[in-house]
């Protein structure tokens, strides 16, 4: 899920990805709506208020606004930044180290949340800074390492790929597409699962507050935790692949020390019968 990286992933790797980062960011998104209404897992609607707040002339407000926009940028620099640089020294901590960022956030969000919080508006600001950041973050991750065809964080851009790609299977020839069916099912599933993560948060906020974020990284611990499971298990391959290999490569040598003898016998009758 997160050891592969751009074109070598699988539909198999991407849906992993995909659906596990998209219930996330869809139980973020209803959480923060419920709690500071406000929406934290994409920055188009706050582009808006930047632009009236600027109308207004409320420099504050644009000043927080625009911290809030710069930081879901900088969270998606900040993923790339890591892959980019860490893939070819280690790629699994390349790809997770994000998503440990992530989750340092929104545990700092449940917790401030549940114990601190006293619903100022200077928290409110910072608390939504955070989230964003947040989902910068987790966004410019799965962007990154799936070539950009997995973005999890909102269905703006996945809906109308949805609609353009099921108005190309009115014609046969796109129906029988194979990468055009697995990507729909690809955005198709990222879209469900937002869905459902949204709904799951919004029930579970009713219930028990600030504690969703708690339930938030679950789900993400799961994304690391498969993934190093597996590092594991090929390491476990590897290491049972050289106690063979020794082996191997010595009736390897044992058979060209062989051959080398005799090449070198018949070299030296060669060089005798010339003397003679």
């Amino acid at each position: 899920m997160l050891s592969k990286f751009s074109n070598s992933r699988s539909l198999a790797d991407n849906l992993k990805l995909g659906v596990l980062t998209a219930f996330v960011a869809g139980m973020v998104n209803v959480a923060s709506l419920l709690i500071f209404f406000a929406f934290t897992s994409n920055v188009t609607g706050h582009y808006a208020i930047l632009a009236s707040e600027i109308a207004k002339g409320n420099l504050y407000q644009v000043g927080v606004v625009l911290s809030w926009i710069f930081l879901f940028f900088f969270g998606g620099f900040l993923s790339n930044f890591i892959v980019i640089h860490l893939k070819d020294y280690n790629n699994y901590l390349a790809h997770s180290l994000p998503i440990l960022l992530e989750i340092a956030c929104l545990m700092t969000v449940g917790v401030y949340g549940e114990y601190f919080f006293k619903e100022t508006l200077l928290e409110t600001e910072f608390i939504l800074a955070l989230m964003l950041f947040a989902m910068g973050l987790q966004n410019g991750l799965t962007a990154s390492i799936s070539n950009f065809s997995v973005k999890t964080t909102h269905l703006t851009g996945t809906t109308t790929e949805l609609g353009m790609l099921f108005s190309m299977f009115t014609k046969r020839e796109f129906r029988n597409n194979k990468p055009l069916r697995q990507k729909a099912i690809l955005l198709f599933s990222i879209m469900i699962t937002y869905l459902i993560g949204a709904i799951v948060a919004g029930l579970l906020f009713t219930k028990i507050g600030f504690k969703v974020f708690y339930f938030v990284n679950i789900f993400l611990l799961v994304v690391i935790t498969y993934d190093l499971s597996k590092v594991k298990f090929y390491r476990r391959l590897v290491k049972q692949k050289i106690r063979i290999t020794p082996s191997v490569n010595n009736l390897n040598k044992q058979k060209a020390y062989l051959n080398y003898d005799k090449l070198g016998e018949t070299k030296k009758e060669k060089e005798t019968l010339v003397y003679d």
